[in-house]
């Protein structure tokens, strides 16, 4: 049976007659691509969004052309002139994208050389679209990582204020997610303060190790002109130029960083998610989100559904894929420049997107919620959480070793569990029955607030110190 096609499928035929290849490089070739060919090759539905740094970089080139002397100065004024029309027409919608021009940089280049004419052409003197596309590339990275960095700012700015608010108020603490020993909400909100802290630190490893620029590489080789690259490194706001001309077109480590980056911070994002989604369950109970973080249900009219935690908890997911597409595109890739390349924008650009909408979105559920205190202290007593404290207590005041003091601990949770009471409620003869030297003085240690209160080391959850964390967190990153 022959199959027809669709009106989707693609033929694979010439796209034009004779002499119709890309003006701006087909010099040698006789008819245009196929339409698969010109479809699987044009990049301009997405690398438009490179329009403004690709417009920046050549200014800086056109300047620097001038300054060495191999454009004149009337000429590179006419270019920075028709280049700055361009990024109007541009941002004003007025710009009429070409995907025969396949790409941004061809786009701008063949506009300008409507406004200003065959000087235009001077503009790709000494460079080539594989320099410029890693410096856009660059410049774009290092755009949202520092966006970014502003927004980690922000939220570890609205932690810390809830921290400061709750810096006393006890809820349980887990692990497994079954009750532990209790901690302060205040502790637990500036843990996520240091975890974000450190996404901040790699941010800024990040634009320290990308502070490089890579234009006047070329296409692999350098070049013969007499070109000044350290001139528009200082012009596009770098410390230097690349030291390798080859590795300058052929590196994207800032771009994998940045993915990297953004995939360790979107899984702080997403188990505090969770923890949020966990927390406003009617199980817990601990936490509420206005409307203004929450949704409905279709059919079910009882409902208020924590939907911003859930997507930011499945973004995750996205970001991740973004990172490894991008190492699985670039890990047999040999020097220099390959068409490979251009699938590294894509990932990037949406895993930026979804960093800093996350980032919005978890610091606004921050600033949101209301904490119901009551709750949290009433469950934080639940499942023997004191125990420990008992055990260090027989270390203390008996001397004993702490693997005997965790034994005879034990006997007596089951005392107590076997009662259906709380430590604090067992009768201090059912315990001496299992330590005949405990006293009295057991029950100063066996209440949560008590257990919170008596954990002081630095680091621990005493709201003494959850304050002191505050105090040296303001100071540190805001």
């Amino acid at each position: 049976m022959k199959i027809k096609p669709t009106k989707h499928t693609i033929k694979h035929k010439p796209t034009a007659k004779r002499n119709s290849a890309n003006p701006m490089w087909g010099g040698q070739f006789a008819s245009g691509p196929a339409e698969s060919m010109a479809k699987i090759n044009a990049s301009i539905a997405f690398d438009k969004k490179l329009y403004a740094q690709d417009i920046k970089g050549s200014i800086a080139h056109a300047g620097m052309l001038a300054i060495v002397g191999i454009i004149s100065s009337a000429e590179a004024d006419a270019i920075i002139r028709g280049l700055k029309k361009i990024q109007q027409e541009i941002e004003l919608g007025a710009f009429v994208f070409k995907e025969s021009l396949e790409d941004i940089h061809m786009n701008i280049e063949a506009r300008l050389a409507e406004l200003i004419g065959d000087t235009a052409g001077k503009l790709h003197t000494a460079r080539s679209r594989n320099d410029q596309v890693a410096l856009d590339f660059r410049l774009y990275v290092r755009d949202a990582a520092q966006s970014v960095e502003v927004l980690l700012s922000t939220l570890q700015a609205a932690l810390i204020k809830r921290a400061e608010e709750y810096a006393v108020s006890v809820m349980p603490g887990f692990t497994h997610l079954q009750s532990a020993q209790p901690v302060t909400l205040g502790h637990h909100l500036m843990a996520y303060v240091e975890m974000f802290g450190r996404d901040r630190g790699r941010v800024q490893d990040l634009l320290a190790r990308m502070n490089e620029c890579p234009l006047g590489a070329v296409a692999l080789a350098g070049t013969s002109f007499p070109i000044d690259r350290k001139l528009t490194a200082r012009t596009l706001g770098f410390a230097a130029p690349m030291a390798n001309s080859l590795d300058a077109v052929s590196d994207r480590d800032f771009a994998i960083e940045f993915l990297s980056a953004a995939s360790v911070s979107a899984i702080h994002m997403s188990r505090f998610s969770e923890e949020l989604v966990l927390w406003s369950s009617a199980p817990f109970g601990f936490i509420k989100l206005s409307d203004l973080f929450s949704s409905g249900s279709s059919i079910m009219p009882q409902k208020r559904n924590p939907d911003a935690a859930e997507l930011v908890r499945g973004k995750t997911g996205r970001i991740i894929g973004a990172l490894n597409a991008l190492l699985v595109t670039m890990k047999g890739l040999p020097l220099a420049y390959n068409k490979d390349m251009q699938e590294d924008k894509e990932p990037v650009f949406d895993a930026a997107l979804q960093w800093q909408l996350c980032l919005s979105a978890m610091t606004g559920m921050v600033q949101d919620f209301t904490a119901n205190t009551k709750r949290m202290q009433s469950m934080a007593g639940e499942g023997y959480s004191t125990a420990t404290d008992l055990a260090d207590w027989l270390v203390h005041k008996c001397k004993m070793p702490f693997r005997q003091a965790h034994h005879i601990t034990a006997k007596i949770v089951k005392v107590a569990s076997d009662k259906k009471c709380t430590l604090y409620a067992l009768p201090l003869a059912d315990m001496q029955k299992i330590e005949r030297r405990i006293t009295k003085d057991i029950y100063a240690v066996l209440t949560p607030e008590q257990s919170v209160a008596s954990r002081t080391s630095f680091g621990g959850t005493a709201p003494v110190r959850v304050k002191e964390a505050i105090k040296i967190a303001k100071e540190k990153y805001l």
